[in-house]
């Protein structure tokens, strides 16, 4: 049994859900594992889900499951238990995941279009029965990211979007975004995103010492924004290790393999080891919220000395101004010498 077939659940870049699966004998057979890994779920989950839909009798063991002999990681052969589509699509109506709710949105509009219309096409099947799949639309994504113009973060936010189990209003994935930012800012600068707000502003320099900000001048929403700080050096390490993991990504969908966020959490940890940078183990010494309310507190003074300063060069130039006024008067008032 070739235990790599490929059963996948995405989303299109229309929002639609799709899935994309080898059949054999007009059906799939996946072993535990492969289902887990399917519905990013642990395998204890999924064989419960199955132990329970057999006690349910909502399905008979001797349709649904084969015994075939599947080559290991050691290189030797077992006879391994497979589960044929029937038995997926029961756990996928159990399971609880990001990926199972994909699932059960592709199965829901699909059987709303059997219900109204008594058939369901996939049109675009027909048109490209053998081209285009899910691996050609992720290549060409991750593709559109490289060539983008947005910066570092937004690039692996995007690239990190691409994860079969990302799902963007998670708190986890948000979290998730929030730690590889610190990973990646302390590999560069030996700070966290908040250390490095708290060790950087500093309300007596030019501009707050931000390196870069929006607008003419210096706001309080620039000073808590971490990247603000950095160096132009800073920002073209941080490239070259966003550079590595759409190289990763790439060299995944080329090799037919599926982005998940599981895998990005060890890889994340192997770019910056790999490359001879301090590895973040913790969330760092200052909270976000610390760091903010020293940075604004900073601002403030920054931008009372700074209002101050301002009217001082206004009071110099409201006097430079009637200065030169009162010289023009003066210009204007004298008396034509006699000739």
């Amino acid at each position: 049994m070739d235990d790599k077939k490929e059963l996948i659940i995405y989303e299109t870049k229309q929002g639609l859900i799709e899935i994309q699966f080898d059949l054999d004998n007009e059906t799939a057979w996946l072993s535990l594992d492969r289902i887990a890994e399917l519905f990013q779920r642990d395998k204890s989950t999924i064989s419960r889900h199955i132990k329970n839909i057999f006690e349910e009798d909502e399905l008979d063991s001797s349709s649904v499951v084969a015994n075939f002999a599947t080559t290991a990681t050691d290189g030797k052969i077992y006879q391994v238990d497979h589960y044929n589509l029937d038995m997926i699509i029961s756990i996928g109506y159990r399971v609880n995941s990001a990926v199972a709710t994909k699932f059960r949105k592709w199965a829901t509009q699909t059987l709303k279009e059997y219900i109204i219309k008594g058939f369901v096409l996939n049109s675009e099947r027909l048109k490209n029965p053998s081209g285009w799949d899910y691996f050609d639309e992720l290549l060409e994504k991750i593709r559109e990211i490289r060539a983008s113009e947005k910066r570092f973060y937004q690039k692996v936010r995007d690239l990190f979007a691409l994860s079969v189990d990302y799902k963007d209003d998670l708190k986890t994935s948000n979290d998730f975004f929030a730690e590889v930012q610190n990973k990646l800012l302390h590999a560069v600068c030996g700070n966290t995103a908040a250390e490095l707000i708290v060790n950087r502003s500093d309300a007596e320099k030019p501009n707050m010492n931000l390196t870069n900000w929006k607008g003419s001048k210096v706001r309080k929403g620039d000073v808590v924004i971490a990247k603000n700080y950095l160096t132009q050096d800073e920002i073209k390490e941080l490239d070259s290790l966003v550079v590595m993991f759409l190289d990763y990504a790439e060299n995944q969908a080329k090799r037919r393999r599926q982005l998940k966020i599981s895998d990005w959490k060890e890889k994340i940890n192997n770019f910056i080891t790999f490359n001879d940078y301090e590895l973040l183990t913790g969330k760092g010494s200052i909270s976000h919220d610390k760091a903010k309310n020293i940075a604004e507190g900073r601002y403030d003074k920054f931008d009372s000395t700074r209002k101050t300063q301002e009217a001082i060069e206004a009071d110099k130039q409201d006097i430079k101004e009637l200065e030169e006024i009162e010289v023009k008067m003066l210009e204007n008032k004298k008396v034509p010498p006699i000739g």
